[in-house]
């Protein structure tokens, strides 16, 4: 899982340049509705769309339009036929891409995505071409330096464990520990964490490769980079998932030319 964290390392970055953007407030307002579609409108008891919410607070979106998006994600407001797609393709070096989008116009997300991948050297394919690298799970992130109880990678990882989680990855220099759950049971995994003392820094979906390519050349990763924040970047777009891994040092030259 060492690419899981250097490729999360990236989004985390980007995460504070995407929330200066003027799309932000719709894509949150999205992920809200997402959320409070699949779990319920009350935050209490849906902890997927409690993160949901938090983001889109710490990004600036108005209490006004959170609430309209939790009362169109549980039906009763306004609809603007909104329908989720998916989008499946390959990126420079053969990495596999995965994009969850939510449109109100299929020829129009469907036309941004196609320019990008024919753009930056990549292709996208059919329904399907990639969907099986990439396995839905379910994600929480505990951040260990700031729990109110004592702390240790062991009795996370039993609690976890005990809740019904799947899998537990501990990033230690971020002081980070992942815990991934079946789609199914990230609620209950989040509850059992949280009357276990447990304080979550957020739960959401994920789309988790079951292999990866290695990229090793400054130019392929460049233009990888440059192909994600393009999709990324789409208003319509709500996650890029990708199978790339690299070292450190091809991850710091990349930004490097993309930052001159």
């Amino acid at each position: 899982m060492a690419g899981h964290s250097k490729w999360a390392n990236i989004k985390r970055r980007k995460a504070a340049q995407d929330a200066k953007k003027g799309q932000a407030y719709a894509k949150f307002s999205r992920e809200i509705i997402v959320a409070a579609r699949i779990g319920g409108g009350d935050p209490a008891g849906n902890f997927r769309l409690r993160t949901a919410i938090e983001r889109g607070k710490a990004a600036g979106l108005p209490n006004d339009n959170i609430q309209r998006a939790i009362d169109k994600g549980v039906g009763s407001g306004a609809s603007d036929q909104l329908e989720n797609l998916n989008y499946e393709g390959y990126g420079p070096a053969g990495v596999a891409v995965f994009i969850e989008s939510m449109t109100d116009n299929r020829n129009r997300t469907a036309g941004d995505i196609r320019s990008y991948f024919n753009k930056y050297n990549g292709n996208l394919g059919s329904d399907g071409c990639v969907a099986w690298i990439f396995q839905e799970q379910g994600l929480i992130t505990v951040e260990t330096h700031r729990q109110k109880r004592s702390y240790s990678e062991e009795s996370l990882f039993e609690a976890a464990i005990d809740a019904g989680a799947s899998d537990f990855v501990a990033n230690t220099e971020e002081n980070l520990c992942e815990i991934f759950t079946e789609p199914d049971r990230l609620n209950t995994v989040c509850e059992g964490l949280s009357e276990s003392g447990w304080l979550i820094q957020s739960a959401e979906m994920t789309r988790r490769p079951q292999n990866t390519v290695e990229i090793s050349d400054t130019a392929q990763a460049v233009l990888l980079m440059k192909l994600l924040d393009a999709i990324e970047n789409q208003e319509d777009v709500q996650a890029v998932y990708a199978n790339a891994v690299m070292e450190d040092a091809v991850t710091e030259a990349a930004w490097a030319v993309l930052n001159r």
